[in-house]
């Protein structure tokens, strides 16, 4: 299987040209290759994609099945590179018609390494080759795209919104060439994906075990973090999912698909004098101190809620760590509120025990966030089915996680 970068995007444009128009003498002048060139950069592509793309009829060229898979994300790729590029150049109507896959590999090796020695490195090019791409892609564009301070470089404005669409193209091309796989045994795709504290426990471990015995050269890239963390790696392309709960309102440009409910619980070391209480009294819970999530967060509003009548109770220490949380807790007599599943190891040692029932009013909807205009390809899709079935099973044994909700 072709690297992604080693795929010219005039024979992309040339081959969406073709399918339009049903011939390559009528195609070529489009992209302004002559019918040879445009013919060799066809059977280029085929030999990339491993499938022939176009059968030769009497009538014209007609897209075979594999080359639909590899239109329809072409078409997905540069509306990204179009939409990115829109408003951004004063020299040219479609600057992003004139980019390459050598501008777009250096940019973005340059975005993300923040210094033109770091992205020279990542690439194993010279450092002069970046300069020249990333400068040839100004002069397109029309504008600067970064910023230059010593040796330190960042994106402006400009830069962000072409990164963004430069990696979302890049992921299309990407995961045609992964759909076209030959040997499926072979293939190998990494999954990006954000994961919120929620999800950590059980639904993406065991989500990630079923991927890993069924596909073994699948591999992963995880980043954990809070929403706010996420969800423009998210909208960057940098991840394609995040796990975890869900936001209470639609979002414009993103899809939440629901998996399961979660409730909040007050946990407690099992030393603690409450650990014993089987309906503890709010004038009980706001006798001892409590371990509280950061201001702001979605936790530590259901905490001021739990208590938005009467006296808060002493808020000693404030930290999102679950694994600090959990060891202060066997060490004190402190209270915290968290999910069950956060805690579930601990709880079935003995080590911490469930304060009472679930809380009232604490509910939460935990799933899967993705981009709208996010097409998953067949391993993704199987990842976001095992996501589910993981739902499920928590759903039918909570006792998997300890969780008896």
């Amino acid at each position: 299987m072709a690297e992604v970068f080693e795929i010219n995007i005039r024979h992309l444009r040339g081959l969406l040209a073709i399918h339009e128009h049903g011939s390559i003498t009528a195609a070529g002048s489009l992209v302004n290759l002559s019918q040879p060139a445009l013919t060799q950069g066809i059977a280029k592509l085929e030999r990339q994609f491993g499938y022939t793309l176009f059968e030769r009829l009497s009538g014209g060229m007609v897209p075979t099945a594999m080359g639909r898979i590899v239109i329809e994300r072409t078409e997905a790729a540069l509306k990204h590179l179009a939409d990115s590029a829109q408003g951004l150049s004063n020299v040219f109507n479609n600057p992003e018609r004139l980019m390459t896959m050598t501008q777009l590999r250096a940019f973005l090796a340059l975005a993300d390494a923040g210094s033109f020695a770091e992205a020279a490195r990542s690439i194993s090019i010279s450092q002069t080759a970046v300069h020249r791409a990333v400068g040839d892609l100004e002069l397109v564009i029309g504008t600067d795209l970064v910023e230059r301070r010593g040796r330190v470089v960042w994106l402006n404005a400009a830069g962000k919104k072409l990164a963004r669409g430069a990696r979302l193209a890049v992921a299309e091309i990407q995961a045609a060439l992964v759909d076209l796989a030959i040997d499926s045994d072979s293939r190998s795709e990494l999954i990006s994906f954000g994961a919120l504290p929620l999800a950590r426990p059980f639904i993406v471990p065991r989500a990630m075990a079923d991927i890993a015995r069924e596909i073994p050269k699948a591999s992963f890239k995880v980043l954990e973090g809070n929403w706010n963390e996420l969800v423009e790696p998210l909208r960057d392309g940098v991840i394609d999912i995040i796990v975890g709960a869900l936001r209470p309102h639609e979002i414009t440009d993103l899809y939440q698909r629901p998996l399961l409910d979660d409730m909040l619980v007050v946990a407690a070391g099992s030393q603690h004098p409450l650990a014993s209480v089987e309906r503890p009294t709010m004038d009980q819970l706001r006798a001892y101190p409590w371990i509280v999530a950061p201001a702001g967060s979605p936790l530590r509003n259901h905490w001021e809620k739990v208590f938005a009548e009467g006296p808060r109770p002493e808020a000693q220490i404030e930290c999102g760590s679950v694994m600090i949380i959990g060891r202060l807790l066997t060490d004190a007599n402190l209270l915290t509120l968290l999910s069950p599943d956060q805690v579930a190891l601990q709880i079935r040692s003995g080590l911490l025990t469930q304060i009472g029932g679930p809380l009232e009013g604490s509910r939460r909807v935990v799933g899967i966030t993705t981009r709208r205009s996010w097409r998953p390809t067949a391993t993704q899709r199987l990842f976001l089915d095992k996501l589910e079935q993981a739902a499920c099973e928590r759903n039918s044994n909570p006792d998997l996680t300890g969780t008896w909700i």
